[in-house]
Formats: C-alpha cells, structure tokens, sequence
C-alpha cells in the first residue's frame, strides 16, 4: 500500500479485509466516500469482482466535510449484493395510455360531489398538456404545479389518479416520505431524477402526496436536509432549467406548513379546495359508490345523504361498505346455505349510520342526543324562539334568503341553575337533525402558552367542515369572563375571549354553525360576546311557573304507574320556586320510596305496585331535611 499526495491505493483481495484495514487509517469523512465507492465495486459482475490480486484504485481526498455523523454510516454488508443503488428513488412507474377500446368512465362518475372542482383542475391540467400550441398563441404560460388542499379523505389522491387515467397522459405518484434517504444527497439526487423521468415521459403528471413531509417551512425546521430538499424542488420547479410538459400535482391537508416561497406564482400557481360535500354532493358520491351494490326498492340516497352530516368522500364509502357487511350477516348466516339473490336495504344503512361517524370529528367526544321538544315540560316560548333559530340558521336558509332575514349566530341560555338550559340545547340538535359538540368551558383552558386559543380555533374549524353543526358551550362565564376582571392567569382569558370573538365575527364565516351557551352568571361574561353580532339572542330561562311545574311532572311520571288518588296539580301549587330539575329528583324519589314499600310487602304482587301520594310526601320530607 503507498500514499502519494493525499491519495490513497490499495491491492484489493478482498472487500471484507478492505474495511478492517482502512478504518485504522482513514477519519470519519474518508471512510463515507470508500464505502459508498466499494458499493459500487461489490455489485461488478463475478468474473471480475472475485479475480484475486484486482487492482482497484480508490482515490480519498483529505477534505473538510460536513457529512452525517458515525450513526449513520452504512456498513458495505448491509447492502444487498445486486440490490437498488441507495440513490435510486422508489417511484411508481408512469400509467401508459390507455387502449383506445378499453373502457374509460368520465372524470365525473368516477369522483362525484366535485363538479366545479374538476372542471377547473381539468382546465388547469388538460390544456397545458395536450394542447400547449393554444396557450402559446395567446402568450400564456402553463401552470407549473397545482396544489391540493383539504381535510382528509376529500378525494384529492383519487382525484389526481382519475385525472391522469382520463386525459391519457403518463403519472408519476410519489409518497413525500419515499424521497428521504440515509445517504448525504441522496433525498436531492432522488427528487432530481423523478423530474427527469418526467421530462422524458412528457407530457406527464407528477403528484406528491403529503408535500409538506418533504417542504416544511425553513423557518420551523431545524434539520439541513429539509432545508436543502425544499431549495432542491424550488429550483426544479422554477430553475434555469425549463422542463415543459410536466405540471406537478400536489396534496396536502396542512398548507401552512409547507414553505411559503412554494405557494407564488410560478410554482404552484393554483391552489385548489376540497371541501367536505354539501348535500348534492353526498348524494353524488353515494351514487357512485353505490352503483355496483344490489340495493334495494327501498334505499332513498337522498335521505342517507341528509342524514350524513359532515360526511367526507371516505367516510361515505365506509357507510356503503358497513351497510354491505350488515346485509351480509343478515343474509347469509353460514357458508353452507347462501341465497341466490341479495339485496341492501334502507335497513342496512340506518343501521350503518349510527356505527359509522364523520372522520372529521372523532377527535372530539360528539354526542348523538335524542330529545324531542315534548319531553321538556313548559318554556313554551323559550322552545318557541328556539325553534325559529334552528329554522333559519340550519334547517329552513331559503326561507330567511328570500326575506333578508339573518338568522342568530349565537344563543345565550342563563337563568338559575337546573331550569333545563342543557336540556334546551340538547333539542335544538335534535330539532335540527345536526352534528352536535357539547363542551364545558374549562375543557379548553390549559397550561401551555397558546394552547388554549389553538384548541379554540381547531374547535370552529371542525365544526366548519361538518357544518350544520351545533355547539354547546356550558359555563360559558369560565371560558369567557369579562376582560381584566382576572390578573392572575398570565392573560390567558383574554387571549381566548379575543378568539372567541374572531370566530363569531371574524373573516371566516360561520355560515352552518349555530352556538348555543349556558350560563348562570350572565353578568360575568364579556360585554364585547354579547353584542348583536356574536351571540345577540339571550333568553332567560327562569323557574318554572305552576302550569310548567304541572307540565314538568307530567313529563317525568308519564310512564310511571302512578295511583289513581294521586293528585299532581297539588303537587305543582306545593312546590313553588322549584326548577325542572328539582322535580325531577322528586319524582324519582318517589318512585324509590314505592320500591321500598313493596320490598317490606312480601305477598305484593309486581303488576299491582303503584306510586302514592304517602311516596311524594316521604319524598318531599327527605328533600325538606336536606336542604335544612
């Protein structure tokens, strides 16, 4: 072995051998540069590579590098002998245009719910592709990439996909994190060469799925190579280099964390939303994923879609395919005995329905209420103005459209407490067949700087997306006392009333969101939340006069065998200045005291066991003492 200026050669017997010998002689850096090059050595053919006594000269250059630390230095044996270069990228191959005689279904049976959407990613893409020679006429450039944005399982992959299928060009889909690797480079030469096959298969569609895996914001980041991939796809996007026919599609459900220089013109010059469907379009992507089941005379999409609230493009297949399996295990029971034909009823998917949630809100505890207005005694006029609220604002807009009338963002229910304010709102969903979140104030506030005010803001924005939606924030005073009134939480209070107020009336709309807050100290929340505007209807639910006493019992002993000397008009004139909620404990009571009574009876029979006026009085005792 001799050394002469700097560089090192070797007589290579061995490649085992090589290693143990050099890293006695070689530093950190030299030794990333032999093993990459002894990679290249190992996968020569045989008659050359086993030859003993093969000269192999391997010239190290003693340089200052800033190459990855010892951890990452691969072995020469952990390569696979034959195997992918590590700079190869893993890529998946272009789609071939299709036969002119193979069946090919319209962009539009094949997404549904995104009509305008696809004509305008069709305008985008199409064009620039197959017919360039039109824009150059009119001077124009073609876009240079489009980017997709919207929640999960919108459609924006399936959506890519179809779109390259349809117009018949080549497509190159990557995973943002299949271009990482554990060589230095190697993410940059990977991301070079996916842009050159493109330009060979031109004209062609590169779609990155999770772009901002691959282009996170510099400024957030801390590791080199994030940095240097984003600089790599800038330049490749809008370089000296020109690369025509090819347009890049991109996906992401998190567009603020993708670097802002990738967001102009010139690179991703369009930025396209994937809404969560309205109506129509639910109705629309049942269809398509409906149209190779067996459905039955009796399955009314439209009315799977008006119960599918806040539903995405997934989360409606998975409804279809939960309906199937439930039509499967009622009729086929075993293996041995299948009927010839089967069939998926609107049976099937009611009960899909109540299995299967919208994506979008599993992160948050949704309640499912099922209160009807004719199980809350009295407060006529409060379930009155309520209902009118939920008309305008959810359930009837054309008709407030065509007046002019603005239904109420915001409703306060206040008044003393167990008088049903809860109770209201739970009604209101159901009234208005909507998602419902139901929150307590001091759910949102943490310890953490900005915490609050993040969860605030995830808060709307869910509801956004499964708009028509009602939230109910109880105790709302301790999420929102008034402004200064605290000196001890670090300003934390109002840091969350100020989102709070952005929220109800700010730059985003809150068109299909109604808020619904409880309170008991009305005089401790901010002045600025009740202003007409923001949560402009206050409706006092006060205690409960005799006749909705009267009503309340009724409601809450209906279904009791109650005696027939049992008098409750004179129970509503004796418990004057009680709430809903007292009565309610009252009832039950008396219920408890009649089960003790006939346990001490020990010839009673079941069916003769009946609530008395001695239970409500026992009843009204007990309560009597406990409040002293």
């Amino acid at each position: 072995m001799s050394k002469s200026q700097g560089d090192f050669s070797f007589q290579v017997k061995g490649l085992e051998s090589l290693v143990d010998e050099v890293k006695q002689l070689l530093n950190i850096e030299q030794l990333i540069d032999l093993a990459q090059k002894m990679d290249r050595v190992e996968r020569q053919p045989e008659d050359r590579s086993g030859q003993a006594g093969e000269r192999v000269q391997v010239n190290v250059t003693t340089r200052t590098s800033s190459i990855p630390r010892q951890s990452n230095i691969p072995r020469s044996s952990s390569i696979p002998r034959g195997g992918t270069p590590a700079s190869e990228p893993i890529i998946t191959p272009p789609v071939t245009t299709p036969d002119a005689q193979a069946p090919t279904h319209p962009l539009d049976q094949t997404v549904g719910g995104l009509g305008n959407t696809l004509v305008q990613l069709r305008d985008l893409v199409e064009i620039p592709l197959k017919r360039p020679d039109i824009l150059a006429k009119l001077g124009l450039e073609p876009p240079r990439g489009v980017l997709l944005v919207g929640p999960p399982g919108t459609g924006k992959t399936l959506t890519a996909r179809s779109l390259a299928q349809t117009l018949g060009v080549n497509y190159i889909a990557i995973v943002g994190p299949e271009i990482m690797g554990k060589y230095y480079g190697e993410a940059e030469a990977k991301l070079r060469q996916v842009f050159e096959k493109a330009a060979k298969s031109a004209p062609c569609l590169i779609f990155i799925d999770e772009i901002d895996a691959i282009a996170p914001n510099r400024s957030e980041v801390e590791g080199e190579v994030e940095k240097r991939l984003v600089a790599q796809l800038l330049g490749l996007m809008d370089g000296f280099a020109a690369t025509k026919g090819v347009i890049v599609l991109a996906a992401t459900n998190r567009p603020d964390a993708i670097d802002p220089a990738l967001r102009r013109p010139g690179r991703f010059d369009r930025e396209i939303l994937f809404t969560v469907p309205d109506r129509h379009a639910r109705r629309e992507i049942l269809a398509i994923h409906t149209r190779p089941m067996p459905l039955a005379a009796d399955v009314s999409l439209t009315s799977i879609a008006d119960q599918a609230h806040g539903f995405v493009g997934a989360d409606l297949k998975g409804l279809c395919q939960t309906a199937a399996y439930k039509a499967l295990q009622r009729q086929v029971p075993n293996l041995q005995s299948i009927p010839e034909d089967l069939e998926v009823t609107q049976a099937d998917f009611d009960r899909a329905i109540e299995q299967v949630f919208p994506a979008v809100l599993r992160s948050l505890q949704i309640q499912l209420p099922q209160v009807q207005w004719s199980e809350i005694g009295g407060l006529e006029v409060v379930k009155q103005t309520l209902r009118e609220a939920v008309a305008g604002a959810l359930l009837d807009p054309e008709l407030y459209a065509h007046t002019r009338a603005r239904a109420p963002r915001g409703i306060v229910l206040y008044g003393p407490p167990g008088t049903g304010k809860t109770l209201l709102a739970k009604a209101v969903a159901t009234e208005a067949q909507a998602n419902f979140i139901a929150i307590a104030g001091p759910e949102l506030l943490t310890k953490w700087v900005g915490a609050s005010e993040q969860a605030l803001r995830q808060l709307f924005s869910q509801a956004r997306q499964a708009s028509p939606c009602v939230i109910f924030i109880d105790e709302i005073d301790t999420l929102a006392p008034a402004r200064g009134s605290y000196q001890g939480d670090s300003g934390v209070s109002d840091r969350v009333i100020g989102q709070l107020l952005t929220e109800l009336d700010g730059i985003q709309s809150a068109e299909g969101i109604l808020l619904i807050a409880a309170t008991n100290r009305k005089d401790s929340i901010d002045p600025a939340l009740l202003r007409s505007g923001r949560i402009e209807l206050h409706i006092k639910v006060d205690l409960p006069n005799a006749t909705s006493r009267r009503d309340i019992l009724d409601v809450h002993n209906r279904d009791r065998p109650l005696a027939e000397d049992l008098n409750l008009d004179a129970w509503a004139e004796l418990t004057e200045v009680w709430n809903g909620a007292d009565l309610a404990f009252l009832s039950n009571r008396a219920a408890i005291f009649a089960i003790r009574r006939h346990q001490l009876d020990k010839n009673g029979i079941l069916s003769d066991l009946r609530i008395t006026t001695g239970d409500f009085e026992q009843a009204l005792a007990e309560i009597n003492l406990q409040r002293g």
